[in-house]
């Protein structure tokens, strides 16, 4: 026998070797298989318990809808008859005739002296009033300059005796010594109040003030 037929002898059947490998190959695969499925049986009986204790659900109908009551009317209550009034009628009354007197004539209506009413204390009235001045503060201008001279103010006096409103009637003709005049007067000056019917009230009085240099 050649070489060549002994090599031909000794190589495998291909279809013996296929069948050797797919029998190796379907082993591995049940020995997996059982390896995996095994230890997962008991877990898929207990979901199976789970799943068959899972407890029903019944829906319950809801109960039929109530209609509402129906609406009640209400009617106003009738109000009572008016109770007739009965109006008396006014007794006629004869006018006064008038008596005469023995000399045959009417007598004279008997006539109330006036009363005496008390003054008008709403229009000052013009009047002279003491007063109490202040010592007379000279104007820093006007001895500068040398200025002189009378101012003739006219003053409303309250009931209180302080002068409210200062005016000036006669100037003296500067300008520097009236407005002096009038603010002092206003600030510190003080009247005796007028008198009408024992009452106190409002009144113009006029006042002289006098800036003379040779007094300082």
């Amino acid at each position: 026998m050649s070489s060549a037929s002994l090599a031909v002898a000794a190589r495998p059947h291909p279809e013996a070797a296929r069948v050797v490998a797919l029998s190796a190959a379907i082993a591995l695969n049940l020995a997996a298989l059982l390896i995996l499925t095994r230890p997962l049986a008991p877990q898929v009986l207990a979901l199976m318990h789970k799943l068959a204790a899972v407890p029903q659900v019944t829906f319950i109908e809801p109960p039929p809808k109530v209609p509402p009551p129906p609406a009640i009317e209400l009617k106003p209550l009738p109000h009572p008859p008016a109770a007739p009034v009965h109006v008396q009628p006014r007794p006629d009354v004869a006018p006064p005739v008038a008596t005469p007197s023995v000399e045959g004539t009417q007598p004279m209506p008997t006539v109330a002296p006036p009363s005496a009413t008390p003054a008008d204390t709403t229009t000052p009235v013009e009047a002279t009033l003491a007063y109490r001045s202040a010592p007379l503060q000279f104007p820093a201008q006007a001895l500068r300059q040398h200025l002189q001279g009378t101012v003739l103010l006219r003053v409303l006096v309250d009931e209180n005796g302080a002068p409210v409103q200062v005016e000036v009637e006669h100037g003296s003709g500067y300008a520097v010594l009236d407005r002096s005049a009038r603010e002092q007067v206003l600030a510190h000056w003080r009247f005796q109040p007028a008198m009408v019917n024992g009452h106190a009230v409002r009144a113009w009085a006029r006042v002289p003030v006098s800036f003379v240099l040779h007094d300082l």
